[in-house]
């Protein structure tokens, strides 16, 4: 069957968008923050604390949830329609319920509260609830990485049908 112009574009577009989550994600988690944590060896001691710089990263990925929820519907909207539409592909339909989860877990419930800890300031951003939560949604970020890897190449090697 002949893709549509629409189809191809549709298709490109998403991969485009799955791309650039991808990307930032590395970016703010690997390169971004290993910088904002650590100032010291950049501009030397007494610059930040540690507190501080979690007020910047948090900052950023303020920034970030905002690409990440627009990609992630757009990747659903897509994953939807090829589903219904086109190929019905179930492992991806399966990935792509990690990933939404896994990006609703990130921006309505690990990001509001890593927010509202720093406004009761360092001794509640030294907790170890905080600490736990905050690992947590450290892996819940790569839990989603990984899905998107999984479904960026899954739509590569399938192709749209």
């Amino acid at each position: 069957m002949k893709k549509t112009a629409f189809q191809k574009s549709l298709f490109t577009t998403y991969l485009l968008l799955i791309g650039i989550c991808i990307g930032a994600e590395i970016t703010v988690g690997a390169l971004v923050a290993s910088v904002v944590f650590f100032p010291s060896a950049y501009l030397g001691d007494g610059v930040l604390s540690h507190f501080q710089s979690g007020i910047l990263m948090t900052q950023i990925f303020l920034r970030f949830n905002i690409l990440l929820i627009l990609c992630t519907f757009f990747m659903a909207a897509y994953e939807i329609y090829s589903y219904f539409v086109k190929n019905q592909d179930f492992i991806s339909a399966v990935i792509l319920f990690i990933v939404l989860v896994g990006v609703l877990a990130f921006v309505l419930y690990f990001t509001p509260y890593i927010v509202e800890s720093q406004k009761l300031g360092v001794e509640a951003t030294s907790s170890q609830e905080f600490k736990d939560t905050h690992s947590f949604s450290e892996l819940v970020i790569k839990a989603v990485l990984i899905g998107q890897i999984m479904l960026f190449f899954r739509r590569v090697w399938i192709g749209f049908k």
